[in-house]
């Protein structure tokens, strides 16, 4: 039979132990984290006439290409859109990509613009 014993004698001998410190109230001035943007951007991405396309297809280039996406439906049919970003310029930027990728892969069946968010109501 084996006994363990445990010795803790002196751990911390002699340190004060500091009780923790209130957090700051968070005020309206301070920037929230995580807080919505007054505006944010999307990037739609369909056909050139804007006639419903077999989404599969264009939503499983966009995975197989690395692109984040999700769906909405506008009246009535289902829109793709790239976002939503936090600045006009991440949502420009994205869109350039997003360009560059479907020139390189001879993808000219589909077109992408930048457009504001639309919030849920």
């Amino acid at each position: 039979m084996a006994i363990a014993v445990l010795a803790l004698a002196g751990c911390g001998e002699g340190k004060p132990v500091d009780a923790p410190k209130a957090k700051p109230a968070v005020t309206e001035s301070q920037p929230q984290t995580g807080a919505i943007a007054a505006q944010e951007w999307d990037v739609w991405v369909g056909p050139p006439d804007h006639k419903l396309q077999a989404i599969t297809d264009l939503t499983a280039w966009l995975l197989e290409h690395g692109f984040n996406f999700y769906i909405v439906k506008e009246d009535g049919k289902n829109e793709v859109l790239l976002g939503p970003f936090a600045t006009k310029a991440e949502a420009q930027a994205k869109q350039a990509l997003l360009t560059e990728k479907m020139a390189r892969a001879k993808k000219n069946d589909t077109i992408s613009e930048v457009i504001e968010h639309k919030t849920a109501r």
